[in-house]
């Protein structure tokens, strides 16, 4: 999982960039959110062919 933080205007509720957030402390929120990682895709294993 990785963590992101985000800017969120405390009023409006859109989101803002982090440095925008960070220098208006008094109408905004700084959020950390985790994602969920991305699916790995697995690839199927080939046999070799056989030898007669």
């Amino acid at each position: 999982m990785s963590k992101q933080q985000i800017g969120r205007d405390a009023r409006t509720g859109e989101f803002i960039p982090v440095r925008e957030a960070i220098r208006r402390p008094t109408t905004t929120v700084v959020e950390t959110i985790t994602r969920p990682a991305r699916p790995t895709v697995t690839k199927p294993v080939t046999q070799p062919p056989k030898r007669k």
